[in-house]
């Protein structure tokens, strides 16, 4: 017996949720063109310096970092970011985005930050976000511009902080895989280990008050900043 028409499995409609996850996707997929790839936060000193040279060595280099300086600094600055540009108030807005930019504890950390936020803020207005216009001529650092592309797309707190993370996380792989050197396979052991630290990050960083928000990686700071001056570089400073 030929199998009817009406047998054939009904596909669902995707959900507001899945709609704004697409966006979150986009967001922080490495093909995004802002350039991210071309830093490593430290990470080649580090690994030159015989601090990170190792899988173990930048689990623990990049774990810490998730653990004690995004989860108190990034994670509740963005926070606050995404509320002020829900409530479009750009006095809190520009507040917290000089925080942030306070927060970075080098020239080298400060210029990446600044960079990868005003190549997203381009990458907005070009794709018709146009919320994103009055940041064009102003010092905008990442979590500023990663907040606006997410509450322009709906893309709720907790999604988006886990995002941020992610992709930062991703971005310090993919340069442990080139500069250890370690095989596509121990990267993507690294991101499995990754998850918990991020979960654990987006909680703690969501539950701190204004007066616990700060953090301080002197080891991170120090790396970036003897980067710059680095014999051999793959990356950018």
């Amino acid at each position: 017996m030929d199998t009817a028409i009406t047998d054939m499995p009904h596909t669902p409609e995707l959900t507001p949720r899945g709609g704004t996850s697409l966006h979150l996707w986009q967001l922080i997929s490495p093909a995004l063109p802002i350039g991210a790839y071309s830093y490593s936060g430290g990470l080649e000193y580090a690994v030159e310096a015989g601090w990170a040279d190792s899988r173990d060595g930048v689990s623990a280099w990049v774990g810490t970092q998730l653990r004690e300086v995004l989860s108190r600094l990034d994670v509740p600055v963005l926070a606050r970011l995404h509320a002020a540009c829900t409530a479009d108030d750009a006095e809190a807005i520009d507040y917290w985005n000089g925080v942030l930019r306070a927060s970075r504890e080098s020239a080298e950390l400060e210029a990446e930050d600044l960079h990868l936020g005003s190549a997203l803020i381009r990458l907005l207005i070009d794709l018709d976000v146009d919320r994103a216009r009055p940041y064009a001529e102003r010092r905008t650092g990442f979590a500023t511009a990663f907040a606006l592309a997410a509450t322009h797309w709906g893309i709720g707190l907790g999604e988006a902080a886990e995002g941020y993370l992610w992709a930062w996380c991703e971005n310090q792989v993919a340069a442990a895989v080139k500069l250890v050197p370690l095989g596509q396979t121990d990267g993507q052991r690294l991101m499995l280990g990754f998850i918990d630290d991020i979960r654990a990050a987006v909680a703690l960083g969501l539950s701190l008050d204004e007066e616990s928000i700060g953090a301080s990686a002197p080891g991170v700071a120090m790396a970036s900043a003897l980067h710059e001056s680095q014999y051999t570089r793959l990356f950018r400073s």
